[in-house]
């Protein structure tokens, strides 16, 4: 690696950001203000683009689509793994469910989707079509919450996506409010950006419409209090939209949409058959609204800043703490965080002022704080910009996969995670990493099995309730599986096959409830099960751990798929 220059360590130090440093990092066409952060900046781009390519890109690609040196990302994409933030796989660069965490805040601080989230989950119950929850992010729409329906025509937006206000039918209710200020910059995106490239979420735009369209529709919207989208984003797409207004001041707090495809309802029949029950709806969500309990602060985060002063002592310029401290300062918001003062950002991230007043300028430059009332800031969509797409869409196997690899190499023995049928009887291989040997145990992902007869299914078996277990093959299993939940783990010990021996754990979701098992599997030669329960339990649960731990980031506001 090239030596650093007095130059390139001050920037790492925090230093203001070059006019150069960072052409492609926001929408904004004025240059960082002198006290921006530019590897804060770098750190930003690098985590934009690797969302907008669905969450991985090589060093190289990188390189080429941020502008910036590769010594540069090298050193700022091994920062975000000593974060959690990314992985490296390979060559790749992957983004890593950690980073959720940074959405998370956003999504906690504006505390709609936990308030709202089960009602727009309800409401796609009973229309049997896909709804959602979108926030206005300055000239377009950013979705928060979605209760998707699995068709074989399904939507592929997620939370976090950002749509041209104009292409959806919750864009004109929000543009209903718009200042002249905001319209004057949606103007000027429009002209620079007529086919919408800007946006990854939707397919490039092929007929740009007049600009004085969607000024109608928004007026018509402010008088009607709904909105159509009548195959705006692409042909067979139609959608209806309505607001849900904060009781406190009257404005859009979000919009709720109910989406879905020519060939179930055209523009006019969501608006005849689907509005009435979208309005009874928000009729509800504006009274949860109301009725809402104030927020009660969640913990703040803690010793952030020592951990990173304690990364950079171990591993020297490849850890660029400016970066690292700079990401914290998101973290300080959350519910009943939603808005704080300077000082109380570093008093929850244990940064010193001057650090964390220059990371929230940097933020607000780029688009991911605002000011507010008294001195405060607050979070805006935007944030959500930062990985969470592409990781909201995340299942349990891929959570579990690099952490599953990670313990084969340790125990050098197969590793396997596996959930329950429908039924209770059987498992199902989910996701699995083989052992570099000559003989190990081999199953094909998929692949079932009695669950009684393996110590991944007795693990399973055990955290049910003894009601909704199935019925046991023999006479002795029910006590079984009470000495498997007593101890935590299960051993099986040559009862499914001659010389197999296995040892599993459960793998916990945020309610504590065991929603899959991990276990390791080897020849009885290699270990007695004395050696198993000393020398790979440890290695298990520290697994379990870590996938436990990345699953509640993941699983806070979004559906984690089990397979």
């Amino acid at each position: 690696m090239p030596a650093k220059t007095t130059n390139d360590a001050a920037r790492d130090e925090g230093a203001a950001a070059p006019a150069e440093a960072a052409p492609t990092l926001t929408r904004a066409r004025t240059a960082a203000p002198a006290e921006a952060v530019t590897p804060l900046l770098r750190g930003i781009a690098v985590l934009r683009e690797l969302t907008e390519a669905d969450g991985t890109l090589s060093a190289s690609e990188l390189e080429r689509a941020t502008g910036l040196a590769r010594s540069t990302v090298d050193r700022i994409t091994a920062t975000l793994t000593r974060m959690g933030y990314v992985r490296p796989d390979g060559r790749d660069v992957t983004l890593a469910p950690r980073l959720m965490e940074l959405g998370n805040a956003y999504l906690a601080a504006l505390r709609l989707p936990a308030l709202l989230g089960t009602r727009a989950d309800a409401l796609a119950d009973a229309l049997d079509e896909s709804v959602s929850l979108a926030v206005g992010d300055r000239d377009g729409i950013r979705f928060i919450h979605q209760a998707t329906r699995r068709r074989a025509m399904s939507l592929s937006f997620r939370i976090g996506d950002l749509l041209p206000a104009e292409r959806t039918a919750p864009g004109p209710l929000f543009a209903a409010e718009w200042t002249e200020e905001d319209w004057r910059h949606w103007r000027a995106r429009r002209a620079a950006d007529p086919g919408d490239h800007t946006f990854p979420a939707v397919p490039p735009r092929e007929h740009p419409t007049p600009d004085e369209e969607f000024a109608q529709r928004a007026a018509e919207a402010a008088a009607r209090g709904w909105a159509l989208d009548d195959e705006l984003i692409e042909p067979g797409l139609v959608a209806v939209s309505a607001p849900v207004r904060d009781p406190r001041t009257g404005r859009v707090a979000c919009v709720a949409n109910v989406v879905s495809h020519t060939s179930r309802h055209t523009a006019r029949g969501l608006r005849e058959t689907l509005l009435p029950r979208l309005r009874t709806a928000v009729e509800a969500m504006e009274a949860d609204l109301r009725d809402a309990p104030p927020p009660e602060p969640g913990p703040a985060p803690a010793g952030l800043a020592t951990w990173t002063g304690a990364s950079k002592q171990e591993l020297g310029r490849e850890f660029v703490a400016s970066l690292a401290r700079g990401l914290t300062v998101l973290t300080a918001f959350g519910e009943g965080r939603s808005a704080l003062t300077l000082t109380q950002v570093a008093e929850a991230t244990g940064l010193a002022r001057a650090t964390a007043r220059r990371a929230l300028i940097t933020y607000e430059w780029a688009g991911l704080v605002a000011p507010g009332p008294e001195r405060t800031f607050t979070l805006t969509p935007g944030v959500l910009s930062l990985g969470f797409p592409p990781l909201s869409r995340t299942s349990l196997p891929r959570i579990a996969e690099p952490h599953l690899a990670a313990l084969a190499g340790r125990v050098r023995e197969s590793a396997s995670l596996a959930v329950l049928s429908e039924t209770g009887e059987e498992i199902q291989y989910t996701a699995r990493a083989s052992a570099g040997r000559v003989m190990s145990a081999r199953v094909a992902l998929g692949s079932r099995l009695p669950a009684y007869a393996t110590s991944l299914g007795r693990v399973l078996l055990a955290g049910l309730p003894a009601d909704a277990r199935p019925p046991a093959p023999a006479a002795g299993l029910p006590r079984l599986l009470e000495e498997v939940r007593e101890r935590g783990y299960a051993l099986v010990d040559e009862e499914l096959e001659a010389g197999l021996r296995s040892l599993a754990v459960p793998v916990r979701d945020r309610t504590g409830r065991a929603v899959a098992a991990l276990n390791v599997a080897m020849h009885a030669a290699r270990r007695t099960p004395g050696e198993c329960v000393a020398e790979i339990l440890p290695e298990l649960r520290r697994t379990a751990d870590a996938i436990e731990a990345d699953l509640r980031v993941a699983g806070r506001f979004t559906g984690v798929a089990p397979a």
